[in-house]
């Protein structure tokens, strides 16, 4: 068990670690050959130019102005200075808006921490719970005596930690209801003024039934011609290019060893470069050649392939991307149900363009279920069974599973400093590389589920990380932590004593969290803005394959913020930081610290570094909001808990009451707010069509929206056959020609209409013109 010496030991090496990464990073940015490492997002919007095209040489790679060292510690206040607006501007609502997380963070836990330590910590402190305690051979450290385990079981000081707990709770959905209201606005204001993008007058359709007299393509025109006549404007209907993605990806790895070769070559004409076993030994032949033949094999089957799809119904997926003249009638069809059957012509808002994970769109909609199901069983067996290794591992780093393991070891492992640095340290670090690559799994299940957007695959993993982190990480710890350091109190205890034990024991597992979050939240963070990976993969690739600013760079990695790996890590810290609030107090300054440094360091990042490759809009928001409610009410069912082991069970039905309060209180911002996440207000998008038709009266809305949907394997410049896939047969002066199904509707309509004496025409005629008046 790790004690307060055992803490500065852990505190001591993340600090120095973090300053460290901190210190390369002042001194590495400000040389210019590093300059797009660390400044890419301004090469990319084109107004920072590369210092190393001008001066000395010796200026190009080293940074000679001492003044600057000096001032190596100017990106900090920097990194603060953009206003929000901005920001907003700048990087989008996306980055605005999880800055904003770290700042909820602050704006919780800083007046949270100070109420605690001005009245939790003197009411702990001064108890003689542990005095008491050690009499029935329970452990402790001398850190736990500023917790809830210091306090004598029954003890009327138990009425703070539950005023607390009210106290803690109320303002905690205070700054919560204040944010969602907040980003709820900023949303709207953020839709109501960007700039026009397809999927503002797009929807995506699914599920659209066969029909053996027309194609998919026909089928989707004549249904939206007939039931959205005033604001149907093109399509495009989705193919099923996963074969021809692959064969285009290898051609272009194939490019750029050619390319490396041609370099290569560049450098020393006395010799081609060879082609063998590691290039040492079995059949040697030209590399250029070989590369060269290589691509032009490859543009064969790609025409082949594209030959293929354009000829193949198979290779039409009954699903469509449809574009609208307004976004009021986009609006329209995204947000109502097409047809009586509610399994057919399945309408969604289509995804922005660049954030479309193409590979899904060709999966049948009928598996998404199965394959849903599937991942649902799959993540509960990783969830549940990852907690055995956690547990095992865990147990090594420690004193006891060291001199078990190896007693060899145990004379090095009884020093005082290899004993802090083990109980400190070490339980952290290991728990941090296990689940290093933890994310990666979960969004690989979540591409086998099929999303077809890029941010809905992210929120799903960000899900399921969080679930894993609550299990295996939060409770996990705490339960295989209060086993292992209290086996021995239980054999000897009689089972009456054993519930009060281990109530005892949850706020001891403080420690471990403690570390954790110094080399998770303090070191880690500051390894994230040290950027040592695109640091050397930069460098790599500008020696082996750079001949071209245009090839430096695609060289640069300005990475994005990866919100299903980082926004998880960030829940946690809040759940931490609830439960041990009116628990262990002593927690809150390093999460605080987590906080604030990580906004400084993140905002940093946003502004210089990253450029993400979607904008959703803050569409996020609700997730974040439901999690860090959910850690609330897990904070006070475990209070209620711990509270009944201490001999207060008479604050059950108050702690229960909270828990109602706040699921109430959730439900209020979910009714309250939401909507503006998931649902485009008609009203909005009806301001937006007018402004925008008295600007620009003369738009050309079609010729905009016509190709933005177009899977990117068929943007292929090169491509000379691109226009075969692009559906051009609802335009203005295009005739469709009947189907038979057709012909016999008209039939049975004109003799309807006769029978009624009608004057007007059928509703045929207008899909035989493709306009939205009947023929004359």
């Amino acid at each position: 068990m790790a004690t307060l010496a055992d803490i500065g030991v852990a505190a001591a090496i993340n600090i120095l670690s973090a300053l460290i990464f901190l210190l390369l990073f002042a001194i590495l940015r400000i040389q210019p050959f590093n300059d797009r490492v660390y400044f890419p997002k301004w090469y990319l919007k084109g107004v920072r130019s590369s210092p190393v095209n001008s001066g000395a040489f010796v200026s190009k790679i080293m940074n000679l102005d001492f003044r600057s060292y000096v001032r190596f510690l100017n990106w900090m206040p920097a990194a603060l200075k953009m206003p929000e607006p901005e920001l907003i501007d700048h990087a989008g609502l996306d980055s605005a808006v999880y800055l904003r997380i770290y700042l909820i963070g602050l704006k919780i836990f800083v007046p949270i921490a100070l109420l605690s330590w001005s009245i939790l910590v003197p009411v702990n402190w001064t108890s003689d719970g542990l005095q008491l305690a050690k009499l029935r051979n329970v452990t402790s450290s001398n850190i736990d005596k500023l917790s809830i385990s210091n306090v004598e079981r029954g003890s009327d000081r138990f009425w703070a930690h539950l005023v607390m707990a009210y106290a803690f709770t109320f303002w905690t959905c205070y700054v919560l209801m204040k944010e969602y209201e907040k980003i709820a606005a900023m949303r709207l204001s953020f839709l109501q003024s960007e700039k026009r993008r397809a999927d503002q007058f797009t929807v995506l359709v699914r599920n659209v039934p066969p029909d053996s007299d027309e194609s998919i393509s026909e089928n989707v025109q004549h249904f939206f011609l007939v039931n959205h006549p005033d604001h149907y404007l093109t399509h495009q209907v989705v193919y099923n290019a996963n074969e021809l993605a692959k064969l285009v990806e290898d051609k272009k790895k194939m490019q750029n060893w050619l390319d490396y070769y041609h370099l290569k070559y560049s450098r020393n004409k006395e010799q081609r470069p060879r082609l063998g076993f590691l290039g040492l030994w079995g059949k040697k032949v030209d590399a250029m050649d070989h590369y060269t033949a290589e691509i032009e094999k490859l543009s064969e089957q790609i025409m082949e392939e594209r030959k293929r799809i354009k000829k193949d119904d198979k290779s039409v997926m009954p699903a469509a991307f449809v574009s609208f003249k307004t976004r009021w009638g986009a609006a329209v069809c995204a947000q109502t149900q097409q047809t009586k059957n509610p399994t057919e012509w399945l309408t969604e808002w289509a995804p922005e363009a660049r954030e479309m994970y193409w590979p899904n769109l060709a999966m049948p909609y009928v598996s998404l279920t199965v394959r849903r199901f599937v991942m649902h069983i799959a993540f509960f067996f990783l969830t549940f069974f990852f907690i055995i290794p956690i547990a095992f591992v865990q147990s090594l780093a420690s004193i006891e599973g060291i001199q078990k393991s190896a007693p060899f070891l145990s004379p090095i492992v009884e020093k005082k400093f290899m004993k802090s640095l083990i109980q400190g340290f070490l339980p952290g670090i290991v728990l941090k590389l296990f689940l290093i690559f933890l994310p990666t799994i979960l969004m690989i299940m979540s591409k086998f589920e099929g999303f077809i957007s890029i941010s809905s695959l992210e929120r799903r993993a960000a899900f399921r990380y969080y679930i894993f982190n609550l299990v295996n990480v939060f409770l996990g710890s705490i339960i295989t932590g209060s086993a292992f350091e209290q086996l021995d109190s239980f054999l000897k205890q009689s089972a009456n004593d054993i519930p009060r034990t281990v109530g005892v024991a949850i706020p001891i597992k403080a420690t471990f969290f403690i570390t954790y979050i110094m080399v998770d939240g303090w070191a880690g963070v500051a390894g994230e803005i040290f950027r040592l990976k695109p640091l050397v993969i930069f460098h790599l690739k500008n020696f082996f394959f750079v001949k071209t600013e245009k090839d430096r760079e695609e060289a640069m990695d300005p990475g994005q913020i990866d919100f299903y790996a980082t926004e998880p890590r960030i829940q946690l810290y809040f759940l931490l930081g609830l439960v041990y609030a009116p628990v262990t107090p002593v927690l809150l300054p390093f999460i605080i610290f987590f906080f604030g440094f990580a906004y400084l360091v993140f905002r940093h990042q946003i502004i210089n570094v990253y450029d993400q490759k979607y904008e959703s809009a803050a569409a996020f928001w609700p997730d974040v909001h439901g999690r860090i409610i959910s850690a609330l009410i897990i904070s006070q069912i475990l209070l209620l808990g711990l509270m009944s082991t201490k001999g207060k069970v008479q604050s059950t039905p108050f702690l229960l009451v909270l828990a109602i309060l706040t699921f109430g209180f959730h439900r209020f911002c979910k009714g309250r707010y939401e909507s503006a996440f998931v649902i485009n207000p008609l009203q909005e998008a009806m301001i937006k069509d007018t402004l925008e038709r008295a600007k620009e009266p003369n738009l050309n809305l079609k010729g905009f929206l016509q190709n933005a949907y177009i899977h990117p394997v068929f943007k292929d410049e090169e491509d000379e056959d691109e226009e075969g896939l692009i559906e051009d047969s609802d335009d203005e002066d295009c005739v469709v020609v009947p189907t038979t199904r057709q012909r016999s509707r008209r039939t049975t309509v004109a003799s309807s209409n006769a029978s009624r004496g009608s004057s007007q025409s059928p509703p045929f005629n207008q899909l035989d013109t493709g306009k939205g008046k009947p023929e004359p």
